[in-house]
């Protein structure tokens, strides 16, 4: 059962699904803090808005989907405001990288280098990451996946292939630059 008002554990509705939240804020913004501020405001828009919730719904997909839509608004007030560039000469995961021919799925379940293997999705542009993480990590479905991201289930199909290949390229030491579906809109 749902409600905004605690439970007797002192829980509040939709806590069992911060980990889901804060994974996927992760791969959006690529910063812990950032990531922990972004659930934050997540869970405070979601209790301001929790009687408009449907009975019976989807409460981890409404709870990414307003995670998104807060990131998208963070993004559109840093286009607003002064911009910076940070330059880091060389430090670029793909250099230590062995050119093996395994697949980024094998490197995963094999456990091996994890911090290469989280380093390298980040190294994804965000449309990459997100639709890799919800479908990878978070184990969503196609449908629920574009519920989230408000596209086409194609759309976030092709996006799933293309960003498999690229970390599959990335972790074997091939890919120069990302280049994911189009260019982040806000």
């Amino acid at each position: 059962m749902l409600t905004a008002e605690p439970t007797a554990s002192g829980e509040t509705f939709g806590i069992e699904h911060i980990d889901s939240l804060y994974r996927y804020a992760i791969a959006l913004t690529g910063c812990r803090v950032e990531a922990e501020d972004l659930v934050q405001e997540t869970y405070v828009s979601a209790v301001q808005a929790f009687h408009r919730l449907r009975e019976n719904s989807n409460v981890r997909g409404w709870l990414l989907t307003i995670l998104r839509h807060r990131w998208i608004s963070e993004l559109r007030r840093r286009r607003r405001g002064p911009q910076l560039v940070e330059v880091d000469a060389g430090n670029y995961i793909a250099d230590g990288l062995a050119s093996g021919e395994r697949t980024a799925q094998q490197i995963l379940e094999s456990g091996e280098d994890a911090g290469r293997v989280r380093d390298a999705i980040q190294k994804l542009p965000s449309q990459c990451r997100a639709v890799l993480v919800l479908r990878e990590f978070e184990e969503l479905s196609y449908h629920q996946i574009a519920a989230v991201l408000d596209c086409p289930v194609g759309t976030v199909m092709s996006r799933l292939g293309r960003a498999r290949a690229k970390l599959r390229d990335l972790l074997n030491g091939e890919w120069d630059r990302p280049q994911c579906g189009k260019v982040e809109r806000a």
